[in-house]
């Protein structure tokens, strides 16, 4: 027996389908897209090799959370995609609210 990962979907948002196309077609930042297309590539070469359809499943899954991401907060993903360049390149970043104070604000006792 095996674990399979919880999918959450609140019911308000219209997350999309979990299959290739309409998970690249929620991802909206070009980064995320172009990770996607690479990715796949990658993955189906090893399923050919493997043939081993795991290695799709867990690649869908990712990326359709990813794409559930997008859908709920596409700014959020770009700022993600800007501050991941920013220590790519060396630049000072921000460090933001400390995990302290934002674990406080969600009422977990530290």
């Amino acid at each position: 027996m095996t674990a399979q990962p919880q999918e959450f979907v609140p019911p308000s948002s219209p997350m999309p389908e979990k299959n290739l196309r309409a998970i690249r077609a929620a991802l909206v930042v070009p980064q995320d897209r172009e990770a996607f297309d690479a990715g796949l590539k990658a993955v189906l070469d090893e399923v050919r090799v493997s043939l081993d359809l795991g290695a799709l499943n867990g690649f869908v899954h990712r990326w359709w959370i990813s794409a559930c991401d997008s859908v709920r907060d596409p700014e959020g993903r770009r700022r993600m995609h800007a501050k991941a360049e920013q220590v790519l390149t060396g630049e000072p970043v921000s460090s933001g609210r400390p995990w302290r104070e934002v674990l406080g604000a969600r009422g977990v006792d530290l």
